[in-house]
């Protein structure tokens, strides 16, 4: 099973995007308060415990919680925030975005397949 790094300051951040010019990463921005957001971690953490890319990071930012965090990385990779939101970053640049219901296995298996 893969895991997801969380991402709680600047520098953590700034970190896993240069790590994307190497491994492609996946951002997920999850609200613990919102129950769309429960159901879209749901559906990662069933991904993750299944057959995930592991040539792909995957990392977590708590958008209540550590909101400077994830409004830098809604400002660095110029993708408008919205939650929950998973963004797939290569060369540090977002390649892949979808929030809300939209955040499926399927659909992460789609995206991420080798």
């Amino acid at each position: 099973m893969a895991t997801m790094t969380k991402l709680t300051t600047s520098e953590e951040l700034k970190s896993a995007l240069a790590a994307s010019v190497d491994k492609p990463l996946l951002l997920f921005k999850h609200s613990t308060r919102c129950p769309i957001s429960t159901g879209a971690y749901r559906q990662m953490m069933s991904y993750l415990e299944d057959e995930p890319n592991e040539d792909v990071e995957y990392a977590l930012i708590h958008v209540v919680e550590d909101r400077p965090v994830s409004l830098e990385a809604a400002d660095l990779l110029g993708v408008q925030h919205e939650s929950p939101q998973v963004i797939l970053v290569k060369n540090q640049a977002p390649v892949w975005h979808t929030s809300h219901s939209n955040i499926t296995e399927d659909a992460l298996k789609r995206h991420l397949k080798g």
